[in-house]
């Protein structure tokens, strides 16, 4: 089994991130029929979405990007 490694989750965060997109999260909301209140109630939950995806992206890109550069400890 290949070892998982900081520059292999730092491709992945950048390629394959597993949380929807904002943009295709926003066009779901854009295409559904919503009653007004839905559509408030979703659009707040889509604005703390947003915030906390990048947010969680940068956090996690700063991360990988150090141990990526970090030597191995002996086994």
């Amino acid at each position: 089994m290949p070892t998982y490694d900081a520059e292999s989750a730092l491709a992945e965060l950048n390629e394959e991130a597993l949380l929807p997109h904002p943009v295709r999260l926003r066009d779901l909301l854009l295409r559904a029929k919503l009653d007004p209140d839905t559509a408030v109630e979703l659009n707040r939950a889509f604005q703390s979405y947003l915030s906390h995806f990048g947010e969680a992206q940068r956090i996690a890109g700063s991360i990988l990007e150090k141990l990526a550069h970090a030597q191995p400890k002996a086994s």
